[in-house]
């Protein structure tokens, strides 16, 4: 199959949902510590400032798949493009702590929309031999908003721009929010969502642009898929025959949070400072580790459909434990400060070549197409709600403790790569129906 410019496009507009949803991941570090003093925000008001965006994100990473599957893909996209504009323009203009919960609350819909429908979309136009590299661009879009935030929120404290830093700092996803809304306009629909509507002649038409050598082929084995799931119309995705995928998509997704991902991406500014680090120095030190979390990001996606998700997870599992276990250290030991940066840029490192670039990917194979709108919403939901209780937590255990949270982080990691190790099947290289066979869905 030829690589077409019309899938290039189609896959970046659907992958630059990631972006956004990145940047209002990582935004946040930079300005919590500014909402605190203007809002006199507790501990707990804290983590609910950050929390609040991941219970939105739960919400509709639930919804997100019946939507999807409903309106199509590329309409979903434009209505989580309209909920990040709301979310920027209320975020930086709220003009108390109420209006700005309410505006994250609006961004975490946006953000858990995303991180179903954007890889759903991209692998249903993606051939199977790049479909681990298509799907992770939804990824590498991720951790670019993410370095984009901290190297924006570094630049803007630069500028001691006094009350208003944090407005500043929350407003400049404007910009990509607006490339966002842009690029949507002139991608195709999905094929697969175009064949199970009856749109024979167009999902040909669309196969043909983004340069399937065989539509035809194409279109009878998804159509064989759709007729599967008419015929499974109405049945839950918790059965029997599911029970595997089902846990695969739990596991992966509550084990992505429970590696300490977010924790640390939404407080790595707190972390620094609780290290004896100054503001400007945070920042800085943020970007590097952001920096590093992209570049590791691409070479996950380099080599991902040649080594396989299940290396790639066992591998990042040893690594991101090292980390957090000399992270836990540190803080216990409350010296050797100076080792923090480089242990959490191999923990960024150990995460990004690995759960980081496997999850969107694998979640959105492992189910059948009766039910992977659906499987997407499961696994993205277990991911959000464990997101949304560590968030909020982080900071009431490590008021207390801030070596305790890096510890338990580590035990999980240990759990991850056991389980990876003893149950977790491969999935590179093989086209999503095929799949269905092999995993025992399909009839």
């Amino acid at each position: 199959m030829k690589f077409s410019g019309q899938l290039l496009r189609a896959a970046l507009a659907g992958a630059l949902a990631g972006l956004l949803f990145g940047f209002d991941t990582a935004v946040v570090s930079g300005t919590i510590t500014s909402l605190v003093h203007a809002y006199s925000l507790s501990p707990a008001e804290k983590g609910f400032t950050v929390s609040i965006a991941l219970w939105g994100t739960v919400i509709s990473a639930i919804s997100g798949g019946i939507v999807g599957q409903k309106l199509g893909s590329r309409a979903t996209l434009r209505i989580i493009a309209v909920l990040y504009l709301f979310s920027v323009i209320g975020s930086s203009l709220a003009l108390n702590w109420p209006v700005l919960l309410a505006a994250r609350f609006v961004g975490g819909l946006a953000i858990g929309a995303s991180s179903v429908v954007g890889p759903v979309y991209i692998a249903e136009i993606a051939p199977a031999a790049w479909r681990g590299r298509m799907v992770g661009m939804f990824q590498i879009n991720i951790v670019v908003g993410i370095l984009l935030a901290y190297l924006s929120n570094y630049l803007v404290q630069t500028l001691t721009l006094g009350a208003i830093e944090w407005r500043v700092q929350f407003g400049v996803a404007i910009i990509p929010a607006l490339v966002f809304s842009a690029m949507l306009f002139g991608i195709p629909q999905s094929p697969r969502w175009l064949i199970a509507q009856g749109c024979i002649q167009e999902a040909r038409e669309v196969l043909v642009r983004i340069g399937e050598p065989n539509p035809e082929a194409e279109i009878r084995d998804v159509a064989e898929a759709v007729e599967r799931a008419k015929s499974e119309h109405g049945e839950s995705l918790f059965v029997r025959r599911y029970r595997f995928p089902i846990f695969l998509a739990l596991s992966i997704g509550a084990l992505n949070q429970l590696s300490g991902i977010n924790a640390i991406l939404y407080y790595l500014d707190d972390i620094f400072s609780a290290a004896g680090f100054g503001k400007l120095s945070s920042g800085a030190q943020a970007v590097v580790v952001g920096l590093v979390n992209m570049l590791a990001t691409f070479l996950a996606m380099s080599v991902i459909d040649r080594m396989g998700r299940k290396k790639l997870l066992l591998i990042g599992s040893v690594g991101t434990f090292a980390a957090l276990v000399g992270v836990t250290a540190v803080f216990a030991r409350r010296q050797q400060q100076e080792l923090l940066l480089p242990l959490l840029i191999f923990y960024i490192f150990s995460f990004a070549i690995s759960q980081g670039a496997v999850i969107w990917v694998y979640i959105s194979e492992i189910f059948p197409s009766s039910v992977r709108s659906k499987g997407q919403a499961l696994g993205c939901s277990a991911h959000w709600v464990m997101n949304a209780v560590i968030a909020w937590s982080f900071p009431i255990i490590a008021r207390h403790s801030t070596a305790a949270p890096f510890g338990v982080f580590a035990a999980m990691m240990i759990v991850q790569f056991l389980v990876v190790l003893l149950v977790y099947p491969e999935t590179k290289g093989i086209s999503l129906e095929a799949l269905e066979k092999k995993l025992g869905l399909a009839g």
